[in-house]
């Protein structure tokens, strides 16, 4: 079998799969999260990583097998610098939603350096990215500059750090779809960018080799190969299968991530869309589109934990029934500012439309709505990016198993929305990586076939209608904005 390590955002897992792409084994350790301030969001790397290890470990009893080989998916973005002697990181992993390099990104724009970035990277200047949050720790953070120019230190999105720790510190590696979402990568070279390493003040030794996306990278101590690496939403995209240019997966995680895969040009947006790599192997290079919503799942979450409305995820659906519409209620959940395509770092969450009348049903469905919406933007743009007409969109996901959601977002694409029956598509994607760079399978012919249909929603909504709820939504998103004043 293989194993995948899918490292998330709130937890961490690991998943056994067999040839046939068949589950034997998961586990799963959710982590703390930590708010030091309002907009920053941080991780512990050592609860990282031990509880990445625990699982790993469990998944592992529990089927008493020693797998083929291991993939890696992860939390894009998300920042840690460590010590190369110890081991021992300098700071807190920065979180992809933290938003404490706002200032900086827009002092990066003001200076006339979004053109260029966005043609060498495929990004737009935002502190989402890994870029402006290791600048943060090398100036914010006592002695870490000095240390890093000395080269004692070392860089790494979450990829890194788990292949650093499970190699006893012998491998210092990523892959091309994590290197694109630093924006100091160039995305048509396959390097890391002189002008942008010296833009944001980071030294070179502080880099980790990029490597493809399917090969051996290096061992654990009990000899089991690590051979694959992709992001969670690039692994998500070879997960689904989505081999061909145009062909299209939304993630419905934390946050909501569509990909459309563009083949082996890279394809720049005028709507403020992301161009990123979505995997190389074999020495050939594919690229995807990206649209990116900071809080999809995450609004639920939220409504569990912030508010206490729900004492569990999936009793969001079940209460959203309960009213047959949204009451006159739009939700907004711009937590952390607007990604794609507003890119509005100062937005923040907005509930409009309240009445005496509105109940918490109500405000459940608005939730529910508000992902859907927020893809349908994403996919508006990439239609005027792409020129593709949208066939049907592959889910995944822990949001694609409810129901409601996936018929309203059907409702308002007025096209198909199609969740396969293995909705572990991240974890299988790595998996896959994995498996084909040692051998497991042969080729991508071997692992297409197993990409079968769990359910499949057809709009029912008419067109007329799904229009008239989007302005709505158009509006509420408007009164989100710039809400915080820099």
């Amino acid at each position: 079998m293989i194993l995948a390590l899918d490292q998330g955002t709130t937890s961490s897992r690991a998943i056994l799969f067999d040839k046939q792409g068949n589950i034997h084994g998961l586990a799963q350790r959710e982590f703390q999260q930590f708010y030091p301030q309002a907009g920053w969001v941080e991780h512990d790397p050592q609860e990282i990583w031990l509880s990445q290890k625990a699982v790993m470990e469990e998944s592992l009893s529990k089927t008493g097998i020693k797998p083929h080989a291991i993939g890696i998916t992860n939390q894009r973005e998300t920042t840690i610098v460590w010590d190369r002697t110890t081991g021992a990181p300098v700071y807190n992993a920065i979180v992809w939603q933290d938003r404490r390099t706002a200032a900086f990104c827009d002092q990066l724009k003001r200076d006339g350096h979004a053109a260029s970035i966005q043609q060498k990277t495929g990004l737009v200047i935002d502190a989402y990215f890994s870029g402006s949050k290791v600048a943060w720790i090398l100036d914010n953070v006592q002695g870490v500059r000095a240390r890093a120019e000395r080269g004692e230190l070392a860089f790494g999105t979450i990829d890194s750090w788990l292949v650093w720790n499970l190699t006893a510190g012998k491998a210092h590696v990523t892959d091309p779809s994590n290197a694109s979402r630093t924006m100091l990568f160039n995305i048509h070279t396959g390097v890391w960018d002189e002008e942008l390493l010296q833009l944001f003040r980071i030294p070179p030794s502080l880099l980790p080799e990029v490597k493809s996306s399917s090969e051996v990278y290096g061992h654990t101590s009990t000899g089991i190969p690590i051979a694959g690496i992709a992001g969670d939403q690039q692994a998500a995209l070879f997960g689904q299968m989505c081999l061909s240019p145009g062909m299209s997966k939304n993630t419905y995680g934390t946050g909501c991530f569509l990909l459309q895969q563009t083949g082996t040009q890279a394809t720049a947006s005028k709507n403020n869309l992301l161009t990123t790599i979505a995997w190389k192997i074999n020495g050939k290079t594919e690229y995807a589109l990206e649209g990116s919503v900071f809080i999809g799942g995450a609004v639920v979450q939220w409504l569990r934990d912030g508010l206490g409305m729900i004492q569990s995820a999936a009793e969001i659906e079940g209460l959203a029934r309960t009213v047959p519409d949204n009451g006159g209620v739009y939700f907004v959940p711009a937590f952390a500012g607007l990604g794609t395509p507003h890119w509005d770092q100062y937005a923040r969450g907005t509930m409009v439309g309240i009445t005496r009348g509105t109940t918490k049903a109500h405000i459940a469905r608005a939730a529910l709505e508000g992902i859907a919406f927020q893809v349908a933007d994403l996919l508006t743009a990439m239609r005027a990016d792409a020129g593709i007409p949208l066939t049907e969109l592959r889910v995944d996901g822990g949001a694609s198993r409810n129901d409601l959601l996936m018929q309203i977002q059907a409702d308002l694409l007025g096209a198909p929305v199609v969740r396969p029956k293995v909705s572990e598509t991240t974890a299988l994607g790595a998996a896959y990586l994995a498996g084909l760079a040692t051998g497991f399978w042969s080729s991508t012919n071997d692992t297409a076939t197993q990409w079968q249909v769990d359910h499949r929603y057809e709009p029912q909504m008419p067109r007329d209608a799904a229009a008239a709820l989007q302005h709505q939504w158009q509006r509420a998103v408007e009164r989100s904005k710039g809400w915080i004043e820099s």
